[in-house]
């Protein structure tokens, strides 16, 4: 049986030390502030998050671009080249065109190598939920399933994983066009809170609204409480934040009190999605129900 890697890319917004423990290939995405182009790598090696979300919070615009074919392509071969296999599991094909490259730069290189395997799966997640998902992945990996099984069981679970989300800074999702000006201007008046979900095509969907961030986290903890699969406090929970650890430390707080949840794997939304979604951004993630 050929040995293989698990490859993703640089939204999953796993930190340096799960990439090291999961022993994973990622592709970094790029984002822009100031003229100025920037690689997301797990490490943050080009701008420190901090940084970046004190110049989020300050105002600076970010904007992001995808993985390229070529940087798929680079990233895959000297892999192929010693005689592993790869499974790619990528960023929402819905959110991005980072799949669609990967699954081009794998066609190309599956003609030049022959005999090798490269399994492009579309996570139709982001953040962390993506992280989780690949997480999993590797950790099968490491207790020695081969490719057929890990990519089985990752098509098989992501229709069973919640993505939950709720959004500080309401300007943000008006500047991406998923809010209107004046929805914006009267929801930051009244404090009002989306609570939004990342549905079956891996799109972010609205689904209600909370008054107040405190309201919207349990919330949050509300769906993992009517969605996920039993018994809760044997879930390993993934949740990332943008620059938001006050709200970190309250839903763990909740999960623990409520459902006995100790096993929690928080860090932050990097750059690429905090582009999108601006400073105090939480997200939930966990298993449970058909999305």
């Amino acid at each position: 049986m050929r040995d293989y890697v698990i490859m993703t890319d640089s939204c999953c917004d796993l930190n340096a030390a799960e990439v090291a423990e999961c022993e994973l290939a990622v592709v970094p995405l790029t984002f822009t502030m100031e003229g100025v182009n920037r690689r997301d790598t797990p490490d943050h090696a080009e701008m420190s998050l901090e940084e970046y979300y004190k110049r989020i919070r300050a105002g600076v615009l970010s904007t992001t671009s995808a993985v390229n074919v070529g940087d798929f392509v680079d990233a895959m071969r000297p892999i192929l080249q010693s005689g592993r296999d790869i499974l790619c599991i990528n960023f929402s094909s819905a959110l991005s065109t980072t799949y669609q490259s990967a699954c081009i730069a794998a066609d190309e290189l599956r003609a030049q190598f022959s005999g090798a395997r490269i399994e492009v799966i579309d996570s139709l997640s982001a953040s962390r939920g993506q992280g989780m998902l690949v997480w999993h992945a590797a950790k099968r990996r490491q207790r020695g399933e081969n490719l057929d099984a890990v990519a089985a069981w990752v098509r098989a679970t992501i229709p069973h994983q919640e993505h939950w989300f709720t959004v500080a800074d309401l300007n943000h999702l008006r500047r991406g066009g998923r809010l209107n000006a004046t929805s914006a201007v009267i929801g930051t008046v009244l404090a009002i809170k989306p609570v939004m979900h990342c549905d079956a095509e891996g799109k972010l969907t609205p689904v209600s609204k909370a008054r107040g961030m405190k309201q919207a986290l349990t919330e949050l903890v509300n769906k993992m409480d009517e969605l996920g699969t039993r018994p809760l406090d044997e879930q390993t929970v993934f949740i990332c934040h943008a620059d938001a650890q006050e709200s970190v430390d309250y839903v763990k707080g909740l999960l623990r009190e409520r459902f006995g949840v100790t096993d929690v794997r928080a860090d932050y939304i990097g750059p690429v999605i905090g582009s999108h979604t601006g400073a105090g951004t939480l997200g939930l993630f966990f298993f449970g129900s058909e999305r």
